[in-house]
């Protein structure tokens, strides 16, 4: 009798871990469906804007760069500003990292620590990124502005990392000073 329970509870937990798969899955299904629809409106609004897709991330073009495009071994120096992604906008109060001291002031951060405010210069091939940014950067170039969009799939996953909720859609607003791929 003691066994046919464990049989019973084994089948239960398995069930209800494919629920919860499914459940992630159409989650992050309905992330890419908004991030294209944030992405179509900003189009509508300004067709000089143009989008950009690389392995589960979407890159916004605001302002077209210059020069080569960064490789996937490239090394690039940038300003951001990371959002966890709602849907339908880009908010201020769902920032949750920036090494760009305006955007900082404007939403009145702490802006003493003036370290927290340098370039960021790193090798995609090297750097410690999620991998929505990372294939998000490759093909940028110099002094281009986007955002780089993707759901919960190519962010933290199912990790809840600092302030941001385990399965959360990002958003990387980029500015982008130099590349190289040398």
């Amino acid at each position: 009798m003691k066994s046919r329970h464990i049989i019973i509870l084994s089948v239960m937990s398995c069930l209800l871990a494919s629920c919860t798969k499914e459940q992630i899955k159409e989650k992050y299904n309905t992330q890419e469906e908004r991030i294209e629809q944030f992405i179509q409106n900003q189009i509508a609004q300004d067709k000089s804007r143009s989008v950009v897709y690389n392995k589960g991330s979407q890159r916004l073009i605001l302002k077209e760069g210059e020069g080569e495009a960064l490789n996937e071994k490239g090394t690039i120096s940038f300003y951001y500003a990371g959002y966890v992604f709602s849907g339908n906008s880009i908010s201020n109060d769902a920032m949750f990292a920036t090494n760009n001291k305006d955007i900082a002031e404007s939403v009145k951060w702490n802006v003493s620590d003036t370290t927290a405010f340098e370039i960021k210069t790193l090798t995609l091939s090297e750097g410690d990124m999620v991998t929505g940014l990372k294939n998000g950067l490759v093909g940028v170039k110099g002094g281009e502005e986007c955002y780089i969009l993707f759901s919960g799939k190519y962010g933290f996953g199912n990790k809840q990392s600092g302030t941001i909720p385990a399965n959360s859609a990002l958003v990387y607003h980029v500015w982008v000073e130099s590349l190289s791929n040398e």
